[in-house]
């Protein structure tokens, strides 16, 4: 399988899309409907509630949603990584690799307002790699800004992700105050209008318009399943890493500047479950995107070819044992 996805076929494509409905088929099983919470936004709520006629009559109509967010995801961030040259040669092991984790617990595969954003930061991340040579880089710059307000009114915890935009900022161009100001302004944007329309309606209170936030430790349940699924996380994220430094001085000035914006990345994304705390694990699926680019070059680079065939072999068989025989997506 990983011989397989280092290659660069078309037909990869459909392979990448028949692995990740065996790999995720309890999702589809035991379809889980979704519920507004607290730290979802107004965008969010609209959508749930235009989905619930339907999906109340037919609860699959969810887990198709969020797998075909899952894929597109994939394929989206495969397409990143082989478009901007962040490997040696192009393959298609990031996306089997973001399939492969995000199965590691049934919440990362939930249709929820995390999962949504996951697409939205795929965008922005292309944005903000491709402001490193643009000469004129305002409009590209505004747009980020705004895909970012957006994303607030999806998840109102996403907004964190502003300390990520301003440090790729820094890393990826000169310091321009005015580049920074329409950012913001771009940030700003859709509540603006926000405010414009909830004024118009005579619902006016800053306590609707201004976004919740809060800081706290989340109450999670510790389990040995959930110590396994980190240890099949953090262990390719290490060796990927160690690969990644390692072919740093072989690597383009502008590539370099893409593995930092993945690495920042991932350091805010695991700043996520701190702002509006709950105790799921769905808000921690914003991390799996840049954990997968590095668990592809665990894949692919080692000299050990049997490392990377029996790692993810491993990590099937333990998706597969958690899904059928432990807790998995089984209801309770």
């Amino acid at each position: 399988m990983i011989g397989v996805f280092k290659q660069k076929s078309p037909a990869n494509i459909l392979l990448l899309f028949v692995f990740g409905v065996l790999i995720k088929l309890p999702m589809f099983i035991y379809p889980h409907v979704p519920v507004s919470r607290p730290s979802d936004g107004e965008l969010f709520e609209a959508i749930l509630r235009f989905l619930q006629p339907t999906g109340n009559s037919y609860p699959r109509l969810y887990p198709l949603i969020a797998f075909a967010l899952l894929y597109i995801q994939a394929l989206v961030l495969t397409n990143f990584i082989n478009n901007q040259r962040m490997m040696n040669r192009p393959n298609y092991l990031a996306g089997m690799a973001y399939l492969l984790i995000t199965s590691l617990l049934p919440e990362w595969n939930y249709f929820s307002a995390p999962l949504f954003i996951n697409t939205i930061l795929l965008l922005i991340l292309s944005g903000l790699f491709r402001i490193y040579n643009q000469q004129n880089a305002k409009g590209t710059i505004f747009n980020i800004g705004l895909a970012l307000g957006v994303a607030g009114f999806l998840f109102v915890s996403s907004l964190t992700f502003i300390i990520w935009i301003f440090l790729a900022l820094a890393v990826m161009r000169p310091f321009r105050l005015n580049e920074w100001l329409l950012c913001i302004l771009g940030i700003t944007t859709p509540f603006y209008f926000y405010a414009i329309y909830i004024f118009i309606k005579g619902k006016w209170s800053w306590e609707s318009f201004l976004p919740h936030i809060s800081i706290g430790v989340p109450s999670l349940e510790q389990t040995a399943w959930l110590a396994a699924s980190v240890f099949l996380l953090m262990v390719p994220f290490l060796i990927g890493g160690y690969y990644v430094q390692d072919s740093l001085r072989k690597m383009l000035i502008n590539v370099r500047k893409g593995w930092s914006l993945l690495l920042l990345y991932l350091f805010t994304a695991l700043l996520l479950p701190f702002v509006n705390t709950s105790d799921t694990f769905e808000n921690w699926v914003m991390a799996m995107v840049p954990l997968a680019a590095f668990h592809a070059s665990a894949y692919l680079y080692p000299t050990w070819r049997v490392f990377p065939l029996v790692f993810f072999w491993i990590s099937v068989a333990f998706v597969i044992a958690y899904q059928y025989y432990g807790p998995g997506w089984a209801p309770v």
